[in-house]
């Protein structure tokens, strides 16, 4: 599921977000999201944080709140089961 994009990150003010490339998201709370991107797993630590917009057929993913960080890892997210999604996931 390659965008025509590829993977981009856009942050402005370190209060709002949009992420392209984004195969899965693996987690999220207040304080952290966890998504699968075409560069690997990216963790976004912060405050308040929320997930506005979802549309993973598009590979996008929007943010809100405040952003302490964020680190990449290499991989895939080892806590998935393969082929489910974080809404299957939610629906067990």
């Amino acid at each position: 599921m390659e965008g025509e994009h590829g993977h981009r990150i856009h942050l402005e003010n370190r209060q709002s977000g949009q992420i392209t490339g984004v195969v899965d998201v693996q987690a999220f709370d207040e304080n952290e999201i966890r998504l699968e991107t075409q560069q690997g797993m990216l963790h976004i630590q912060g405050k308040g944080l929320h997930v506005e917009r979802l549309q993973l057929d598009r590979g996008e993913v929007d943010i809100q709140g405040q952003v302490d960080s964020l680190i990449y890892r290499e991989g895939k997210g080892r806590e998935r089961k393969k082929g489910q999604s974080l809404i299957g996931r939610l629906f067990q």
